[in-house]
């Protein structure tokens, strides 16, 4: 199991939390997605799945979701 965290911004409300959901659950490999709504800023979204996931897949889920993926804020 491997578990990736991203930072994504322009989420605003439980559509966007829905909307991302679903478009990474859809990657190969994904078996959950859990996302943490920050309004107005930088929201995260934890992925686990069976093998590590490339980062430009990724990205291309989240903006098909309408958002953009950024570094995390350590």
């Amino acid at each position: 199991m491997t578990t990736t965290t991203i930072g994504i911004t322009g989420m605003t409300c439980g559509h966007c939390v829905s909307a991302v959901q679903s478009e990474l659950s859809e990657l190969p490999g994904v078996e959950a997605v859990d996302v943490e709504l920050v309004n107005g800023g930088t929201s995260t979204a934890t992925i686990s799945s069976s093998a590590p996931l490339d980062a430009a897949s990724i990205d291309g889920a989240v903006a098909e979701a309408g958002y953009t993926v950024v570094p995390v804020a350590s």
